[in-house]
């Protein structure tokens, strides 16, 4: 384990064990059941704009989604890879008895063109719309941590309130033991 990991499980560990701000110690069985809570809330939330997504979207915009989401991949550069290798291998090759396009590949240059002119603005559409969507989920993520941020004013109001009275009570309680100290003597 490198100094770099240790440390930072180590960080991670000692932020579980303590509620930041208060000096509340937690178990690994209240912190893992705090983490599936937080985790399955999150999920709730995907789930609901996915859902809201899907909804609001038409087939041909999934379908540019589709398109942009496998012209950006791995598997698109292995397969289109291949299909230039054997465009190539069959059309330069001696022993292969049919050339349809001859080796400056006018053809191939021509198909290129074709599919790097109707893939751009594909993606460009379906990176519009991501675009979009991520601009909705920052505005919910920022009312999430503004409720919250609410949320924790409330709790720390209380708190407050609550140290207010048991200071109040502290001293009611030396008064009291005073008193009763003072009777016994």
């Amino acid at each position: 384990m490198s100094k770099m990991n240790f440390f930072q499980k180590k960080q991670q560990n000692k932020s579980a064990a303590h509620i930041q701000g208060f000096d509340i110690e937690l178990n690994q069985e209240n912190t893992r059941r705090i983490d599936r809570l937080v985790d399955s809330y999150e999920n709730s939330i995907l789930s609901h704009l996915d859902e809201a997504y899907q909804r609001t979207t038409s087939w041909q915009d999934r379908l540019a989604d589709r398109i942009a989401s496998f012209g950006g991949s791995w598997r698109f550069i292995t397969f289109f890879a291949i299909f230039l290798t054997i465009w190539i291998l069959l059309n330069s090759l001696p022993f292969t008895r049919f050339h349809f396009d001859e080796p400056p590949f006018i053809l191939l240059n021509l198909c290129l063109s074709f599919i790097a002119a109707f893939q751009a603005p594909v993606i460009m559409m379906s990176q519009n719309r991501q675009a979009a969507r991520d601009k909705h989920e920052s505005i919910i993520d920022f009312a999430i941590n503004y409720k919250a941020e609410q949320e924790i004013d409330d709790m720390q109001s209380h708190l407050h309130r609550i140290e207010g009275e048991l200071i109040e009570i502290k001293k009611l309680l030396l008064v009291l033991n005073n008193r009763m100290n003072e009777e016994h003597k």
